[in-house]
């Protein structure tokens, strides 16, 4: 049976009305009063959405209602998901390193943990997404206090530089204009996300002088769409786009560096002690 769906120009004015005001906080319910919960994934590099999807919708629950048929898995071992489709993938491999948590029934439930070999690496430093994700997550805590959080981000070394150096392309949505974080408070986000980081990169940083300091790169709103519109432009499926959490390809490096409003650099070096030796 074809549903016909009629036009309802009262409900077409009120969505308008409620789009055009300068605040979007509040949106989702605002729009749809009787939504219970949003249907997400909101786990590893996917976290940092959630102050986002909080703005919007109100603190509204969140919750994935995915669950994968799969056998012989374990909990708390990882593996790489590779899958078959009636559109013609066969056996690909999409990159997402997941967890098992645990089982619902004997359905397993899984924690998407990172991308496969996305790497961030100057020298004998080797920083994968999880905890690149966790540096973000780390630094973005010094926003708070000024309604600001990061609402995307995307990363490349730069071994243009001596030393080379993390550079970390962050998209903000502030909901107060008035009282944006100063230049010193983005270079102690800086210096937050080095903190973050493991051992052997703050040796490299603090013994080794073979990595330069951190440097965060502030893009202009809606650069990350932006971004996205290009992936698709070259063929990527909309259904299917991630941000790239590392980025090593030209014409996507010289679009984010055009959209860049501000640069900040670690003021300081991290904290590193040598090891003992037993």
């Amino acid at each position: 049976m074809t549903r016909i769906v009629r036009p309802d120009p009262e409900l077409a004015d009120f969505i308008a009305k409620e789009c055009s005001k300068d605040n979007w906080e509040r949106i989702i319910t605002r729009i749809w009063p009787n939504t219970k919960y949003l249907d997400v994934i909101v786990t590893g590099a996917m976290a940092q959405y959630i102050p986002t999807l909080d703005y919007y919708s109100g603190g509204l629950p969140k919750a994935c209602t995915i669950l994968v048929d799969l056998a012989d898995v374990e909990i708390g071992k990882e593996y790489e998901l590779v899958i078959t489709t009636y559109a013609g993938l066969c056996r690909y491999r999409v990159g997402d390193i997941l967890r098992v948590t645990g089982f619902h029934n004997s359905a397993p439930q899984f924690q998407f943990v990172r991308r496969k070999n996305v790497l961030l690496s100057i020298d004998s430093d080797k920083t994968d997404e999880a905890e690149l994700q966790a540096a973000v997550e780390s630094a973005s805590c010094l926003l708070r206090e000024f309604n600001t959080s990061v609402v995307e981000y995307t990363s490349y070394a730069d071994t243009k530089t001596i030393p080379g150096h993390y550079v970390i392309y962050w998209e903000l949505l502030g909901k107060d204009s008035g009282n944006s974080p100063s230049d010193q408070v983005l270079e102690q986000c800086c210096l937050a996300m080095e903190e973050s980081l493991n051992s052997v990169y703050r040796q490299c940083r603090v013994a080794d002088n073979s990595i330069g300091p951190l440097e965060i790169r502030v893009v202009r709103n809606g650069t990350f769409e932006e971004l996205m519109d290009y992936a698709i432009s070259r063929g990527a499926s909309i259904n299917q786009y991630k941000v790239p959490r590392c980025v090593s390809f030209t014409p996507i490096m010289e679009l984010l560096d055009s959209r860049v409003v501000s640069s900040h650099f670690s003021p300081s070096l991290p904290q590193w002690t040598p090891e003992r030796r037993r």
